[in-house]
């Protein structure tokens, strides 16, 4: 399926994107020098990432791996031979004036990434992905970009290794945006080249454009020539999924209104401004040619063709859900849940392999996840305690404990002190009730309510809830519900 046009009037919004993603490596692309997070300013630096005279780079095989994973995760094409140029320009965050990058001959070429829009699944041409090195940072003080007293730079950040993915044209609205980088960052996790948690680790720009529908085809499919003669603007620094969404539909309605009030659209490179919400002008739209492209004569081409069959990547996210749904018999609701990240699917194999699929989709999708969410935690965050929550997981499915007092007291209780399972139950004595007990609670239950008796027998059924209750709590909450519910049926029916 292709892009599908999403129409004011008759206006068309296209869209492609720049996305930049950080790679994980222990050190930065042309050095040795560290890429973990720095406490000062400036300290992990050398004469390479400082561009300093005489410095000459060295490449970083783990980064060539990283795009290589990259690259067959979206099916691209790896030529036999690469290489890196100089983009120059000049700008503080970029100490040598230029940057090592590739130009027209990157490391991924014609890759498609498979996203799901409104229901419907269809592929996003990428039409390159490629290696090259990330800036400084630039700290704005007392402001924004064009409000700051003054900006200070920070070069920790340069040399850290980036793919930078690029897309065709192929999106219609900012929704459609923000679901692609919802998929993209999955692929980049399970391939453990990313990690989301890094600040500044994914950054977006993106081009959009507004154009006459009729410029479109009856796919959404628009020529060339069209999107050259349209006047885009680059909307640049967007750092997550929702800050790419209400950017873009800020910037499609701020063009859009200009064109209906008879303005034109300025070939402008923007700001996004997230504190107001609102676009600003930076300076005008670039071309290829002000970067002045050359060939990096400090590194040697690139031949690493051969690896994108030696080189294995996991079962991706889109293929493991499809597998849930057919091997373990889940909705697609819960097998995306299930997918969401690698850490939780392989959690939830190893439960599925102990015990029911459905019991262990209800208790890492629904309870696990839930409660993880509802505290503003990520299954890494207890990543050595997974144990504990199987656990947990066989007292209910050997009935050693009810699910109820499970779910709300011992796994709430488990994230919130710490304590293992075993030890929440002996404490607060959650071990469920044996039969005799349950059996003389429920006979109790009924000689104490005959109001409750007598609308169960005159035909209100809600009645039993009451009675449950009572039961309940004369066993402290230890025995199942359900079980209590069909005691009392068939003790009110003798």
């Amino acid at each position: 399926m292709t892009a599908q046009t999403a129409q004011r009037g008759d206006l068309v919004t296209v869209i492609g994107l720049e996305v930049h993603v950080q790679l994980e490596t222990d050190t930065k692309i042309f050095c040795r020098c560290s890429t973990e997070p720095a406490d000062d300013p400036n300290e992990n630096v050398c004469p390479v990432c400082l561009g300093l005279p005489g410095a000459l780079p060295v490449l970083n095989e783990g980064a060539v791996e990283a795009a290589v994973k990259i690259g067959k995760a979206i099916d691209a094409d790896i030529p036999e031979e690469t290489r890196f140029h100089r983009k120059n320009y000049y700008y503080p965050d970029l100490p040598k004036n230029f940057q090592i990058t590739q130009y027209d001959e990157p490391i991924c070429q014609e890759g498609e990434l498979e996203i799901a829009v409104e229901g419907e699944r269809r592929d996003v041409r990428i039409e390159r992905a490629h290696l090259e090195e990330d800036p400084g940072s630039l700290q704005h003080v007392g402001g924004s970009i064009d409000t700051a007293d003054y900006t200070l730079v920070d070069y920790n950040r340069a040399g850290t290794p980036l793919m930078e993915i690029v897309t065709a044209p192929d999106f219609r609205s900012a929704s459609e945006v923000r679901a692609f980088l919802a998929e993209l960052e999955e692929v980049l996790e399970y391939l453990g080249v990313f990690d989301a948690g890094r600040d500044g680790s994914l950054r977006i720009d993106a081009n959009l454009s507004i154009i006459e529908s009729e410029e479109a085809d009856e796919n959404g499919e628009i020529g060339v020539d069209a999107l050259e003669a349209a006047n885009r603007t680059e909307v640049k620094n967007i750092s997550s999924h929702k800050g790419a969404e209400k950017a873009l539909a800020y910037e499609e309605t701020r063009q859009k209104n200009a064109i209906e009030r008879g303005r034109v659209v300025e070939q402008e490179t923007r700001h996004w401004d997230e504190s107001r919400g609102i676009t600003v002008s930076m300076r005008s739209k670039e071309e290829e040619k002000d970067y002045r492209y050359f060939e990096e004569a400090d590194l040697p081409p690139l031949r690493v063709s051969h690896w994108k069959d030696e080189i294995s990547i996991p079962e991706l996210p889109t293929a493991r859900r499809e597998r849930f749904q057919s091997e373990y018999g889940l909705s697609e609701e819960a097998a995306s849940k299930l997918t969401s990240t690698k850490q939780v699917a392989d959690f939830y194999e190893s439960v599925a392999g102990e015990f029911d699929p459905d019991l262990a989709a209800t208790w890492v999708a629904d309870n696990l996840l839930g409660e993880l969410n509802y505290r503003d935690m990520e299954i890494t965050d207890i990543a050595d305690r997974l144990e504990e929550v199987t656990r947990l997981v066989e007292l209910v499915a050997e009935d050693e404990i009810t699910a109820k007092n499970a779910r709300e007291t011992v796994l709430r209780d488990m994230l919130d002190e710490g304590k293992d399972p075993d030890t929440i139950v002996e404490e607060a004595g959650l071990g469920k009730t044996d039969d005799d007990e349950v059996q003389s609670a429920v006979v109790e239950a009924i000689e104490e309510n005959p109001d409750a008796v007598a609308d169960y027998e005159s035909g209100d059924d809600g009645a039993i809830n009451f009675l449950v209750g009572q039961v309940m709590q004369k066993t402290g909450g230890s025995a199942d519900p359900g079980d209590v519910n069909q005691l009392l049926r068939a003790e009110l029916e003798d």
